[in-house]
């Protein structure tokens, strides 16, 4: 599933090629894809059409495209295999097409491809909190690229929480936007791992987790995010090269770029988990 830096490689294209347009059509080419829209597919449509797009947001894995006077907005979920692109009206309709947008100006539609359609759109409210967000996402937390993000709330319930720290990573209402590859990745620069109890971790520690965790992200970005299929793609169809320059995630038996020991993999939350069995040392008691 796309984490937060492919979410945002995305949401830096929608800015640059469908800010500021306005939509022209609204086509739903298969329900599911428009699930979380209650109201329907007309509705949705009807929503949408006429409407100026402002810049493109994000807050986590969610990113969302403002209308009008920015009361509601267009929201998306990419779920496992959704890809939002920017395509000439010419161009063939793809075997996995699901929305279709066309624009006033008659320049490139916005295409919601989906194969697994575990990804949705919907049209919803925005609450105006200290940063306004779409209703349905007010429970996420800020992710830790938001210049809302408070470095000391996130220490102190970090450290309330009596769990894993990898589990505390992934929990989207302590921290948005890290997923199993970047939480991996960050552990690592840390040198945590995975079961360290988060009621043990020193705010120092928890300080030196967090540059770990901003700047992976900030280096996936620089490459474009991380494509393991051709499932990830930015809105030009292109992939991300980040996957060259993981340390542990999915590197089982290579050796640590830190000290040569070869990369561990264990069993996590019906997931995998990797990490470097000198550098990371699993705490005591924790099997």
């Amino acid at each position: 599933m796309p984490e937060l830096p492919e979410v945002e490689v995305v949401r830096r294209g929608l800015d640059q090629w469908v800010s500021g347009r306005t939509i022209a059509k609204a086509e739903v080419l298969h329900p599911r894809a428009i699930r979380r829209h209650l109201p329907g597919a007309a509705e949705f449509a009807a929503r949408l059409e006429g409407r100026e797009v402002r810049a493109a947001e994000r807050r986590g894995k969610y990113l969302w495209l403002p209308l009008g006077d920015g009361r509601d907005a267009l929201m998306a979920h990419l779920g496992m295999s959704g890809q939002l692109l920017v395509t000439d009206s010419a161009s063939p309709v793809e075997k996995h097409l699901r929305v279709r947008l066309s624009f006033t100006d008659g320049g490139p539609e916005l295409r919601f491809v989906d194969q697994r359609t575990f990804g949705h759109l919907l049209v919803t409210e925005m609450v105006d909190l200290a940063r306004p967000v779409p209703a349905p996402i007010v429970h996420i937390a800020p992710d830790p690229l938001e210049e809302s993000f408070d470095d000391e709330d996130f220490t102190r319930r970090l450290r309330a929480r009596h769990t894993e720290v990898k589990r505390a990573l992934l929990d989207q209402s302590l921290i948005s936007g890290v997923g199993n590859i970047y939480a991996d990745e960050a552990l690592w620069r840390a040198g945590l791992h995975w079961a360290r109890p988060t009621e043990r971790l020193t705010r120092p520690k928890i300080g030196e987790l967090l540059r770990g965790v901003r700047e992976v992200m900030a280096d996936a970005l620089d490459q474009g995010g991380t494509s393991f299929d051709s499932l990830y793609v930015n809105v030009n169809g292109e992939s991300g090269y980040f996957d060259r320059s993981l340390a542990v995630y999915g590197r089982r038996d290579l050796p640590c770029g830190r000290c040569g020991t070869p990369v561990v993999r264990e069993p996590f939350m019906n997931r995998s988990s990797y990490s470097c069995p000198r550098c990371q040392v699993r705490p005591r008691g924790r099997s």
